[in-house]
């Protein structure tokens, strides 16, 4: 019964931050050949569903998105009446296939719910932990169960269980992480808007511990990759997080100011990414217009013709600034808007300017895929991963 290998087609969610629907969407056309029927949840942003034919396994491979769900649907008019022998079961087995997907099975459970510690929640925790062996931790429990109305249909209840204990945007290789450091899935989503090809020779610029850096090496291979940052202990902490990916032998890294021309020997470079500091946990905000002035300048002095720049920040009014000053240097092709915790940081996705526009793709495709346009204009919705 591993993931439900076999069987008819099983409703699956996906959550993601809001602003990289059409990313995901791409990934999910190109990464999941079972996935059929995939549509936007009823009043969410931040949500896909689709059914799922074959192995369960498979979405924890998916890079953009930040948690996974199975999805049970049922006709009952409150949660306390899933505790019956006509409902539990169901949510039993489909619990039982998580644990069976690994590598780290769930020993807890919690619930995610509007009235979560009422008392038919627990009455259904304690049936639940009776018919699984899982103990009931409302606080730090490893599986979650997410309760709401449901969506799809006039009446009744959804049950989402999570296939991972971790969110997927949790990532094992992030062994090292600094204030700061880029979210991962919004990393990926980078990677893909650029149309990785194993062609490219890549340059992440103000490195850090490596996110953009890892994330496009998962992404698909690269000529090269070059990662560079003037701090020697920061580029410490990216060869760990390198190492722990299994990318060791697959990246150099370069000890230098963005100013400096050390890292310019490995050009031209066909992708260059970035996240300068946005001024909150790293950097301020008096430094950060000579800082994206001079990385947009020096980015397009190292880049091949038909290069692909794709630049994360919070900074936007100055961004924008330095853009129209930058004018004569880079074409913007597409604006991500994302909203992560509070934050509304931006893709921007640019190209030398005076080169052809990419022909016309599909979001985030990592073969060929078109730019993300300016996306995540509707208001996200609280969920927990």
């Amino acid at each position: 019964m591993a993931g439900r290998r076999s069987g008819p087609a099983h409703p699956m969610e996906l959550l993601f931050l809001p602003g990289l629907a059409e990313v995901v969407e791409a990934e999910v056309h190109e990464r999941l050949r079972g996935a059929e029927r995939l549509r936007p949840v009823p009043g969410r942003s931040d949500s896909l569903r689709f059914e799922l034919r074959g192995p369960w396994e498979r979405l924890g491979e998916l890079r953009t998105v930040v948690a996974a769900f199975a999805v049970l649907t049922f006709g009952v008019p409150r949660p306390r009446s899933l505790t019956s022998g006509e409902y539990l079961p169901e949510i039993v087995r489909t619990v039982q296939a998580v644990r069976e997907l690994g590598p780290a099975p769930p020993g807890s459970f919690r619930f995610d719910a509007a009235g979560a510690t009422s008392s038919g929640f627990r009455r259904l925790a304690e049936a639940l932990a009776a018919s699984t062996g899982l103990r009931h931790d409302q606080d730090d429990g490893d599986l979650v169960l997410r309760f709401r109305r449901a969506v799809e249909r006039a009446d009744g209840w959804d049950v989402l269980v999570r296939l991972s204990t971790r969110p997927l945007s949790d990532r094992p290789w992030r062994v090292r992480n600094l204030p700061g450091a880029a979210n991962a899935t919004i990393a990926a989503a980078m990677a893909r808007l650029t149309r990785p090809r194993p062609a490219d020779r890549v340059a992440n610029l103000m490195c850090g511990s490596g996110t953009l850096l890892v994330e496009r090496l998962l992404t698909g291979p690269a000529r090269l990759a070059v990662g560079v940052d003037r701090d020697r202990a920061v580029l410490e902490d990216c060869r760990a997080n390198l190492a722990a990916a299994g990318l060791t032998d697959r990246a150099e890294l370069v000890q230098a100011d963005v100013a400096d021309d050390a890292w310019l020997a490995g050009g031209p470079y066909d992708v260059l990414l970035a996240d300068p500091p946005w001024g909150t946990l790293v950097g301020d905000h008096a430094g950060n217009q000579d800082l994206h002035a001079t990385l947009l300048e020096r980015a397009h002095r190292a880049a091949a013709p038909g290069a692909r720049l794709a630049v994360l920040t919070h900074e936007i009014r100055l961004m924008e600034r330095c853009l129209d000053q930058a004018r004569g240097l880079w074409t913007p092709e597409g604006v991500t808007r994302v909203y992560q915790k509070g934050h509304h940081p931006r893709i921007y996705l640019l190209r030398p300017a005076g080169t052809a526009p990419p022909r016309s793709r599909p979001a985030g495709r990592a073969a060929p895929g078109r730019p993300g346009r300016r996306t995540g204009r509707a208001r996200p919705r609280p969920g927990s991963p």
